[in-house]
């Protein structure tokens, strides 16, 4: 397992190379603007590259990092995960923040009792997910669900959440007596 150095966020892995010269398309986690200004990132497993250039490209970015400049080289480096520092990315307007300004913050319901904290930040594709420490262990809350709003300086409000969302206990359903179709 690769140690990170601290205060890096994940802001996409690598895809594809992009033409003959070493660049490659780059999946971004947010607003691909985002990275037009940064001037390094960090690549897991082989430490730190400086941007050469960086351009939108459809729904994320080309890049072209230093010391890769041969197709052959951006190919080995497709699925290779992508950080920037945290004190290096850009700052957001009103509404907006990073997943790394989400993790430690309170959990709680409109009415301010506390249900957990937010240990951790998972892109699961069409769906970011909160992981929700709470009293009776961890609990996954959908970060695009209505009822969720994160308030900086606050903390994350569950308003309108479904029951036992946090904490709850499953509902056992027992199976069915109906035969099935072979007997």
């Amino acid at each position: 397992m690769t140690v990170l150095p601290p205060d890096l966020t994940r802001v996409g892995h690598l895809m594809a190379p992009h033409g003959l010269r070493g660049a490659m398309k780059l999946f971004v986690i947010g607003d691909p603007e985002q990275l037009l200004k940064l001037r390094r990132l960090y690549l897991e497993g082989l430490g730190w590259r400086r941007v050469g250039a960086v351009q939108l490209q459809g729904p994320g970015v080309t890049v072209q990092l230093g010391g890769i400049d041969t197709r052959e080289a951006a190919l080995e480096l497709r699925g290779v995960q992508v950080y920037a520092h945290d004190d290096e990315l850009p700052t957001l307007g009103e509404g907006q923040f990073y997943y790394h300004e989400l993790r430690g913050l309170r959990v709680q319901t409109e009415g301010g009792e506390l249900l957990g904290e937010v240990t951790e930040v998972l892109d699961m594709g069409f769906q970011d997910v909160l992981v929700v420490r709470h009293s009776g262990g961890e609990a996954l809350v959908p970060l695009q669900a209505p009822y969720v709003q994160v308030r900086r300086g606050v903390g994350v409000i569950l308003e309108g959440a479904p029951e036992g969302l946090i904490g709850g206990v499953a509902e056992v359903v027992t199976p069915s007596a109906e035969p099935d179709e072979d007997g």
